[in-house]
């Protein structure tokens, strides 16, 4: 894993410390000197889940859009009605300078617990490997910290404000349906929920929720089992994750 990081360039933007992913300046300097990093793959990994969904004419808002590539790589398969939002101001500069070309694709600094876009504005919602990175501190994959669960609650409450009807939330992410269904699975959010893998050797897994719909049987199950109880017992054995990505901290959460 390490031979790996060294052989791409990565090792000096690797933090001491998984808690400075959280932090703003972290990634500010980070943005500074690194040109692209795709979290989970690039486009072309999941490419043929997001045609399976998303309309050339659809407006997409991309959270946590990073100096990714796959904004710019969705573009030019012709999505054209592309927000990317970031709360690192070094980030936004960076990627609307870069992407100044591309009309129709816009750059903007917001944190995505607090959206400041109208009610149903997206057809889409788009997050990669975002919201695994809000869970960087988390302790064991069984239960979420109050204050972490409190983030993504809200966060995905503005992302159900700002969806049109029968929009979506897609979600890319490692982690394994056990563990993030239940973050997902409320009646509240009025959506359904759609999974699909891809991926050679180590399974990512794509959640494609979708507004206006029930919840099916199984998670309205999950639902009602989370309110009854927060405490969940590890089987008496768990998958390694050791190759999850060439970023630390994904080795080090299973969430």
């Amino acid at each position: 894993m390490f031979c790996q990081l060294l052989l791409q360039g990565k090792m000096n933007h690797i933090p001491e410390d998984n808690r400075q992913y959280k932090s703003v300046d972290y990634w500010d300097e980070r943005y500074k000197v690194e040109e692209s990093y795709d979290w989970l793959g690039g486009f072309s990994k999941i490419r043929h889940i997001l045609e399976k969904y998303i309309k050339k004419d659809d407006s997409i808002l991309v959270l946590g859009c990073g100096n990714s590539s796959v904004s710019a790589d969705m573009y030019d398969a012709g999505y054209r009605s592309i927000t990317n939002i970031d709360y690192s101001s070094v980030c936004i500069s960076t990627m609307s300078a870069k992407h100044a070309d591309r009309p129709g694709m816009s750059w903007r600094q917001m944190g995505m617990s607090q959206l400041s876009f109208p009610d149903a504005s997206f057809d889409v919602v788009l997050e990669k490997a975002t919201l695994d990175a809000v869970m960087v501190e988390e302790k064991t994959p069984w239960e979420v910290s109050p204050q972490t669960a409190s983030f993504i609650h809200q966060t995905l409450t503005e992302v159900c404000r700002c969806l049109k009807p029968a929009g979506l939330l897609i979600s890319v992410t490692f982690a394994q349906p056990f563990f993030r269904r239940r973050l997902y699975a409320r009646s509240e959010y009025h959506w359904s929920i759609t999974q699909h893998s891809y991926g050679e050797g180590f399974q990512y897994f794509v959640y494609v929720m979708t507004k206006g719909q029930a919840l099916s049987s199984e998670d309205a199950a999950l639902e009602m089992k989370q309110l009854e109880s927060t405490q969940f017992l590890p089987p008496k054995t768990l998958t390694t994750t050791e190759n999850l990505d060439q970023e630390d901290f994904l080795s080090k959460i299973d969430l």
